[in-house]
């Protein structure tokens, strides 16, 4: 049952990053899923231009976590991870 709904939850993060992805793509980035916690972190790594763009904590704040929090709610807190 666990199984289920942590894949479940994966889709449902994945379904929302694929509504970003295409505005990061063009500028020549993307954002990957690290992994999702047992206490509902997700940690997220820029990718590309992305990993060095000023910008990306802005992309990062006003994109991709509203966008989590709002299309999956299950997840407790959006976490950028730098490599």
């Amino acid at each position: 049952m666990e199984t289920t709904f942590e894949n479940s939850l994966a889709e449902k993060v994945e379904a929302a990053l694929n509504k970003i992805r295409p505005y990061l793509v063009a500028d020549g980035g993307n954002v990957e899923v690290i992994e999702i916690t047992n206490d509902l972190v997700l940690r997220l790594q820029f990718v590309g231009a992305c990993s060095s763009c000023s910008m990306s904590a802005m992309t990062f704040k006003a994109g991709i976590e509203e966008t989590i929090r709002r299309e999956v709610p299950e997840i407790a807190r959006v976490e950028a991870v730098v490599a």
